[in-house]
């Protein structure tokens, strides 16, 4: 009989090593599941980010210098932004974005999502815009690092919103947008 136990106490050992040794590898594979999710959502963030950059600077680019201060006038449009102001606007959002990533303090001049006051002509604007993107890079780089917060991107209607009034403000002024041209 106390043969009978040594063996069963052996078996069971043996058995439970087996299995700990399995729940421990289940644990090191969540890790690398999260690890290889964290490393797949940065990889389409910064896939997302890139085109939204391409689309919005070559628009903002193509936009001549002299249109930069119109707004649209027919219709309901009082008080609307120029499209200047409308790409300082988006350039401070992504600015204040990439900071909260980041768990930074927005740039004093990014101001309640109106930019900077000092930047005025089109080259400023454009040089903030990229600078924007740059920094939300940074941020999206950060992503799964112990030191940023996940980034919330906004709602697909209110970024179709976006693109659709950027593109509306280009055809205004006889701009086709670089994204519709041939």
């Amino acid at each position: 009989m106390q043969k009978l136990k040594s063996i069963l106490l052996l078996a069971l050992g043996l058995t439970s090593g087996s299995l700990l040794a399995q729940v421990g590898q289940q644990s090191v594979n969540a890790k690398e599941a999260t690890s290889l999710d964290a490393e797949r959502g940065r990889q389409a963030l910064q896939i997302l980010a890139k085109l939204a950059e391409k689309v919005i600077v070559s628009a903002a680019d193509a936009k001549p210098t002299d249109k930069y201060g119109l707004a649209p006038t027919d219709g309901e449009f009082k008080g609307v932004r120029t499209f200047g102001q409308m790409v300082k606007h988006l350039s401070a959002t992504n600015s204040i974005l990439a900071a909260a990533a980041l768990g930074e303090e927005p740039a004093t001049d990014a101001g309640d999502e109106l930019g900077p006051e000092a930047v005025r002509t089109k080259g400023e604007i454009l040089n903030y815009l990229q600078s924007s993107f740059a920094y939300l890079d940074k941020a999206i780089e950060a992503i799964g690092q112990k030191s940023s917060s996940p980034i919330s991107l906004l709602k697909n209607t209110e970024a179709t919103r976006l693109a659709w009034v950027m593109v509306e403000y280009l055809r205004m002024n006889g701009v086709v947008p670089p994204a519709s041209r041939p």
